[in-house]
């Protein structure tokens, strides 16, 4: 009879250790890729400096992950605070099909969190630009003006 002993606790200890360590490094470096603006043809029609800015543009509270694009963004020219949270009112009436993007309809009203308020670059579109993804989070919120 070969019976192997079984294993000792610190060696099981050890093993799920690793494993844990493992899917924390896996887990951190995939969120350090941050998000990347998608490019689905919708860039082909934009004016290229406007194109460039979608594409440098840096998340607030990330600076090393996008913004994203075009097809994540949407007109949004009214800005207000109440209660002490931002609030953005979509305005865009653009055609989203061109832009690969969900429907949002005119007049809905994003929250905004203070940590996604973009002040520190201006903005050639000469709208309000909020960027976001089609389950709502914000990625971003960059005031018009100042290009």
């Amino acid at each position: 009879m070969n019976a192997r002993p079984p294993l000792g606790r610190g060696l099981r200890n050890r093993c799920r250790a690793a494993l844990y360590w493992c899917c924390c490094a896996g887990v951190v470096l995939l969120a350090a890729r941050g998000a990347e603006a998608r490019d689905l043809g919708q860039w082909e029609a934009s004016d290229p400096s406007i194109r460039q800015w979608y594409q440098e543009l840096k998340q607030p509270d990330n600076p090393t992950a996008s913004c994203c694009g075009e097809s994540d963004a949407y007109w949004a020219d009214e800005i207000h605070v109440r209660n002490g949270k931002t609030y953005a009112v979509v305005t865009d009436d653009r055609d989203d099909a061109p832009l690969r993007r969900p429907h949002v309809p005119s007049g809905t009203e994003i929250e905004v969190p203070n940590h996604k308020l973009k002040w520190d670059r201006g903005n050639p579109t000469g709208h309000g630009v909020l960027f976001m993804s089609p389950g709502g989070y914000v990625f971003c919120y960059v005031q018009p003006g100042g290009a």
